[in-house]
């Protein structure tokens, strides 16, 4: 196991919230409501780790305007790991 993929290991295992969206994506669904959904509840400090069949950047300026930090892996062509922090709650910018 390289570094990365043992970084992912870690993250998985630490995550509040882990959300595999390829499934989603290969039978053609949008995950963006079951991301939000998993996102929304969560605290300062507790994280939501994404896996996805491409690196998600709109995600990153949506989560971000709602007080997430992120983490990207990339582990191969086909599969990204992101770690999303919550660093402050929208209300708290």
């Amino acid at each position: 196991m390289d570094a990365a993929q043992e970084q992912a290991r870690l993250w998985r295992e630490q995550a509040t919230a882990l959300l595999d969206v390829r499934p989603d994506l290969e039978r053609g669904d949008e995950p963006f409501v079951r991301i939000m959904e998993a996102a929304t509840p969560l605290k300062v400090g507790e994280t939501l780790v994404l896996v996805a069949p491409f690196e998600p950047v709109p995600l990153y300026g949506v989560l971000g305007g709602r007080g997430f930090r992120h983490e990207t892996l990339c582990l191969a062509a086909d599969e990204w790991v992101v770690r999303f922090t919550r660093e402050a709650m929208p209300n708290e910018q």
